[in-house]
């Protein structure tokens, strides 16, 4: 009989007993390794989201449904975070932005989410898929001839970072300054830069846009929220858009880069053999582009999956340890393509799923076509991934292909070049430069 412990020792940067840290670059290079060990705590595992940042992470399929569909014991109101109303938690932390409560229907409860998410549901079916994709499409092109001509591109930050702001931009009907300022909060959040500059811009950038749909309604969905029966106030209306448009874009972000992954660096896609559908699918099971969240708190003491939890702890989904489990692979093949939790389940299931999944086909499927013998740069094994206990998420992917070179490029350089001195005065104050999204829309009207 062996005397030798049958349990695997820790991965790289995890103690052998206490919390789990998913933080810091050894959890981001290999989060599957830090999965399989937390299984030895049984469907729960006690985990470090940032230094003194404690959390329950669920790791178990069954236990993971069980959650999501108990609105009753486990509550989405963050208010209820027993750490943080005790001072234990700093408000400067890094994870606190996307757990910190917001008067919105993904930290809200019972008859206020109901409303909330009904308006948020209602408003998204009305999205046409044929204008998405050919909205998708001409995006997609004006990105990919901003680098078409190098033979070289970081496909994360130049292509998948971008194409879901200005998707957004678009859906949300926001103008040329307005969406400049949106792509700049959003970005600047999610990156870490300047973040509480960032926020300020977000917020301030969201609340015109809401004040600009109330006098002049458009076909979009910020004036279709807006119309609702549920009668959003002002408040209400900012606060479900830099829910719908920060919650989008990085998961989707993150969605399409590990899409282009796949596909550069696994043969059976690049080699044509596999459907982009496939890939994204794939990607949903293994690599899902939020791994770790769904924060809820149990409204009291209670026995769940072997755990004792107390009310108010903050509980974690991990959807990646989920998909994954062991206990579950049996019957994967079984099921339906969509039974993975990547989109999360429940009262709180993502309402724009969708349109996420045919943003993502679309963006990438324009790309391959456009730039057919485009592959990765350099070896798979150097690329990093951003740290951080919820997204999955490459820092840079960076790509190589052969260049094209389009008469529309010419076209839009040329004019952009800078006018005569005397047309560019201007008397009453400074020119301010165009963002990102001027940018594009003086490129659509060339």
């Amino acid at each position: 009989m062996s005397t030798e412990s049958e349990v695997p020792s820790p991965p790289p940067g995890c103690p052998a007993h206490g919390r789990v840290p998913m933080y810091g670059p050894e959890f981001a290079a290999d989060p599957n390794s830090y999965y399989e060990w937390m299984r030895n705590f049984g469907a729960t595992a006690p985990v470090e989201l940032a230094p003194g940042v404690n959390a329950t992470l669920v790791t178990d399929y069954l236990a993971a449904l069980q959650l999501l569909q108990n609105p009753d014991t486990f509550r989405k109101d963050s208010r209820n975070w027993r750490d943080f109303n005790h001072g234990l938690i700093s408000p400067t932390s890094p994870v606190v932005p996307l757990l910190a409560y917001r008067p919105n229907c993904m930290f809200s409860d019972g008859s206020d989410h109901l409303r909330l998410r009904q308006a948020v549901t209602d408003t998204m079916a009305r999205v046409d898929a044929h204008q998405l994709n050919r909205n998708v499409d001409r995006i997609s092109s004006y990105l990919i001839e901003q680098f078409n001509s190098r033979g070289s591109v970081d496909l994360l930050n130049d292509y998948a970072k971008l194409l879901p702001l200005f998707v957004f931009s678009e859906l949300f009907g926001c103008p040329a300054d307005i969406g400049d300022r949106v792509i700049f909060g959003i970005n600047g959040i999610f990156d870490g830069i300047n973040a509480e500059k960032a926020n300020e811009v977000l917020a301030q950038s969201v609340a015109e846009l809401v004040a600009l749909r109330r006098a002049k309604p458009g076909d979009d969905v910020t004036s279709w929220l807006m119309q609702h029966p549920a009668k959003l106030t002002d408040e209400e209306m900012a606060h479900q858009l830099v829910l719908l448009l920060g919650a989008g874009a990085e998961p989707l972000r993150n969605l399409i880069g590990n899409g282009l992954y796949l596909i550069l660096s696994d043969e059976r896609y690049s080699g044509g053999g596999l459907l982009v559908e496939d890939a994204i699918d794939e990607v949903l099971w293994n690599n899902p582009p939020m791994s770790n969240y769904a924060p809820h708190y149990p409204v009291a003491d209670v026995d769940f999956a072997g755990t004792r939890l107390n009310a108010g702890d903050l509980v974690l989904v991990s959807f990646a340890a989920a998909n994954q489990d062991p206990s579950f692979s049996g019957s994967r093949q079984l099921l339906s393509k969509r039974a993975h939790l990547a989109w999360s389940t429940g009262p709180h299931g993502c309402p724009a799923k969708d349109p996420a999944q045919l943003i993502t086909v679309a963006a990438i499927e324009n790309l391959l076509n456009r730039l057919p013998d485009i592959e990765l740069a350099v070896p798979e094994d150097s690329l990093t991934w951003r740290p951080g206990p919820f997204n999955r998420a490459l820092a840079a992917l960076p790509a190589r292909f052969t260049p094209v070179r389009t008469e529309r490029v010419q076209a839009a350089q040329e004019k952009q070049q800078p006018q005569p001195a005397t047309q560019q005065a201007r008397p009453q104050g400074k020119q301010e430069k165009g963002g990102l999204w001027s940018s594009f829309l003086a490129w659509w009207k060339v």
